[in-house]
């Protein structure tokens, strides 16, 4: 476009300067009077002002026409972007809206599978924790048992023993020799 207005240019300018330098020319090697050669500079200088002024005006429309062009294309491009940007804009919504929907779709799948992995392991659970209470319930009661055995044991060995006449001190049993319960 650039080499395009130095091409216009420089030939509007070559056409002034070529018709500059005619002028000059004709007017020092014509053979005519003053009169008649300030006549003809006045009907060359007319004739190239003219042809200047239907230049000017012709340029004027030319340049008016590339701008209302210019205008047209740049509000075409205007609109165009604007509908492009708003059906892409449509277009990420509806995708953003699908995947909201998938995951959803996921959440409510896994919070599903989770609830039956409660409901399936919570009988299992309920046994083996009931289980393990009874255990322990008949592991305490075993062990009140032995205790309390050891401490009727206890308690009867540490009663005062009275001795009688035929009772020597070997007779006596140690605390704890055979007669402790086992544990």
């Amino acid at each position: 476009m650039y080499g395009d207005y130095r091409r216009g240019g420089s030939v509007f300018g070559s056409f002034l300067l070529g018709g500059l330098i005619g002028a000059v020319l004709g007017l020092l090697f014509a053979p005519r009077s003053g009169v008649d050669t300030r006549e003809m500079i006045s009907e060359r200088a007319n004739e190239y002002w003219g042809e200047a002024s239907e230049m000017y005006e012709t340029g004027k429309v030319k340049v008016t026409e590339a701008v209302q062009v210019g205008k047209e294309k740049v509000t075409e491009v205007v609109a165009t972007t604007k509908d492009t940007a708003s059906e892409k804009g449509e277009e990420l919504r509806a995708k953003i809206d699908e995947a909201r929907g998938r995951l959803q779709e996921q959440v409510a799948k896994s919070a599903e599978a989770a609830k039956d992995k409660v409901a399936e392991t919570a009988p299992v659970v309920k046994d083996a924790v009931d289980k393990a209470a009874d255990a322990t319930k008949g592991g305490v009661d075993v062990a009140s048992t032995k205790a309390q055995d050891t401490l009727d044991f206890v308690a009867k060995k540490s009663a005062p023993v009275e001795p009688s006449m035929g009772t020597a001190l070997g007779d006596i049993a140690a605390p704890g020799a055979d007669s402790l319960p086992k544990v």
